[in-house]
């Protein structure tokens, strides 16, 4: 097929919306090509391949394999990985990057609405916003949240023992989240960016992921937790974790208290000896800190720094 009835074949599989799988399809039949594409996190969301093993070495990146970052605008998107017999020229690679990129924007734009008014929620929970009870209970049911019966939070830090990607630390909100929502599936996550939110051996910054588990069963919460570690101990090879839970917070108004619990037990749980999950119960004389810090964060990752960080740098 030459490439302009190429480009034909693929711009009719746009136009028509039949979406992101039959696009790709029609763009591996157009060029002879298998082809996979995984978003900016490394989830997969389409493949055009012969077999199982074909799939498996798009996906590995195998011998032949072709990795183009997806990008629209200055942010990536995801990468479009191809093996083809004939290379296809400059101008036809870039036409067919940048309508598979403007799919998976098209397939992604909703779940980056959620994931936007999850973070948001968590954000102004964190901060103390939502001081009414009925005005955070209604910004929670708008999320599908029930939360009359209870939450717990949980704080997840993942650090990269070695140069990695960009956009991993999203990479760890969606594997801590899938984790979470293994055990309670209305769980929601958001990515927390600070400059103190520790460092790895190597001096990496790390990313920490704040979760809301509701229910109000501690034997939940803590299976979540264990799913979450569970979760990025499978999925994100190459990391160190640390990751610290709450108390169960019966009113919807205790979860600032839950979320400065749950980074106190992550901060423990960073700089001990027995394992890379802890509970809020199980921080011993860190808990006598918390009242006096709750209303402060920054003075307990202050704290950490002078105090834990050291021993363990």
């Amino acid at each position: 097929m030459s490439e302009l009835a190429a480009l034909d074949a693929i711009t009719e599989a746009v136009e028509s919306g039949a979406g992101l799988p039959e696009v790709v399809r029609a763009a591996a039949r157009a060029l002879d090509a298998s082809l996979a594409v995984t978003d900016a996190w490394g989830a997969t969301l389409a493949v055009a391949a012969g077999s199982p093993a074909e799939e498996r070495s798009l996906l590995s990146q195998g011998k032949g394999v072709s990795s183009i970052p997806l990008r629209v605008a200055d942010t990536s998107v995801g990468t479009l990985h191809m093996r083809t017999k004939a290379e296809p020229s400059a101008s036809m690679r870039r036409l067919l990057v940048t309508m598979i990129a403007s799919e998976v924007e098209r397939v992604r734009a909703p779940e980056r609405v959620s994931e936007t008014a999850a973070a948001d929620f968590l954000r102004a929970v964190v901060r103390r916003e939502l001081g009414d009870r009925e005005q955070l209970l209604a910004r929670a049911s708008a999320l599908s949240l029930e939360l009359e019966e209870g939450a717990s939070m949980i704080v997840a830090r993942a650090h990269p023992q070695a140069p990695t990607d960009e956009g991993w630390r999203g990479r760890v909100r969606a594997v801590a989240e899938r984790g979470a929502r293994a055990v309670v599936n209305r769980s929601i996550a958001a990515q927390f960016e600070r400059e103190d939110s520790g460092h790895g051996p190597h001096g990496a910054v790390g990313a920490e992921i704040l979760l809301l588990v509701p229910g109000g069963e501690e034997a939940t919460a803590a299976r979540a937790a264990e799913g979450i570690l569970r979760e990025m101990e499978a999925g994100l090879k190459g990391y160190t974790f640390a990751i610290g839970r709450s108390r169960i917070a019966e009113d919807p108004l205790e979860l600032p208290r839950a979320a400065s619990e749950a980074l106190l037990a992550a901060n423990v749980a960073q700089g001990g000896e027995d394992g890379t999950a802890l509970a809020f119960e199980q921080t011993g004389a860190y808990r006598l800190l918390l009242s006096a810090m709750s209303e402060n964060p920054s003075e307990l990752q202050r704290f950490y720094a002078e105090t834990v960080e050291p021993l363990v740098a």
